[in-house]
């Protein structure tokens, strides 16, 4: 029959449609609804203990919290004892890593040198996330005139370099240098990134239906604050306290190295003073050197980890 013939002169087309047991279909975005949902905080762990940047990481940072505690466990020597009998001498005879050029016993001086830094690294951290955390926090929430006046303030204490203010201030104290007042310099210098990102995560949070809600139910607003906001607006200042804790090792290790916090073990101390024997002997500067930046790594590894655990966006596959 021509092409062009009416339509109802046109054989019936046949349609065939396949049994469903014969194309079963697959499951797609398929939900376990045997299990309760994962929180934040849970699923951000079980990918940071599947993430080897993380357990590499956490393995050092275990390890030097353990030198940092217990040093007396790795060296019987004190790294104060100066021996000029047995001074710039190479790797062994009782010296692992040999001697300085005062007579100090190098090993010993790395693994004293770790309390040092993760002392005011820790101190540090702490401080400066609580004054960053509560000017931060305060700032966004509230808003207004309040903001405005807390962003200036913070906008001219993070114009100030880190250990150029800290230099300054060490000047003017007449007093000696010890290590808790080198964490407290760091903390007061070093709070503006937790305070701007804090302020960042409260605006954003502060402006979702749960927080309305609870205004709505009568809640008060520091309760809210407390409560509602900060729990879900503290994870990217996890991450940057992390990475700050290397950042305030280093500048510790800076100020050592410039001849502040004397009376104290420090790798930057160390660093300085195995200078003027570079050439004749180049690993006493090599030996606080890989320490120091062993330290480092291990928590801005650290940091990385846990940022791609608790930001999906940001999380490798």
């Amino acid at each position: 029959m021509r092409s062009d013939a009416p339509r109802s002169l046109r054989p019936a087309a046949a349609h065939v449609v396949a049994d469903l047991s014969e194309t079963p279909l697959q499951e797609v975005d398929a939900v376990d609804t045997t299990t309760a949902p994962r929180s934040m905080w849970a699923e951000a762990a079980h990918h940071l203990v599947r993430n080897p940047v993380f357990v590499i990481s956490a393995v050092l940072i275990v390890l030097l919290l353990v030198v940092a505690a217990v040093p007396s466990l790795f060296t019987s020597y004190l790294p104060t004892a100066a021996d000029l009998a047995h001074n710039n001498q190479p790797p062994g005879d009782g010296h692992l890593l040999g001697t300085t050029v005062q007579g100090y016993d190098v090993w010993s001086r790395i693994i004293y040198g770790t309390r040092t830094s993760l002392t005011v690294g820790f101190v540090a951290m702490i401080l400066s996330t609580i004054i960053g955390v509560a000017i931060g926090a305060f700032a966004g929430y509230v808003g207004g005139w309040i903001d405005e006046v807390l962003s200036r303030i913070t906008e001219i204490f993070f114009a100030l370099p880190l250990v150029l203010g800290a230099i300054v201030a060490f000047t003017a104290l007449s007093n000696g240098v010890g290590t808790m007042t080198i964490a407290l310099v760091l903390a007061i210098f070093g709070w503006t990134n937790i305070a701007r990102i804090t302020r960042g995560a409260v605006i954003s949070v502060k402006n979702q239906d749960f927080v309305t809600a609870s205004t709505a139910l009568g809640a008060s607003r520091l309760g809210i604050l407390a409560k509602h906001v900060l729990p879900n607006a503290i994870a990217p200042v996890i991450v940057t306290a992390t990475v700050n804790l290397g950042v305030f090792i280093v500048a510790q290790s800076t100020l050592a190295y410039l001849g502040l916090g004397t009376g104290t073990v420090s790798w930057g101390g160390d660093i300085s003073d195995a200078q003027p024997a570079l050439r004749t002997n180049p690993m006493m500067l090599f030996y606080p050197s890989l320490a120091l930046a062993i330290c480092v790594l291990s928590f801005i590894m650290l940091g990385d980890a846990v940022r791609d655990a608790l930001d999906p966006k940001a999380r490798k596959r």
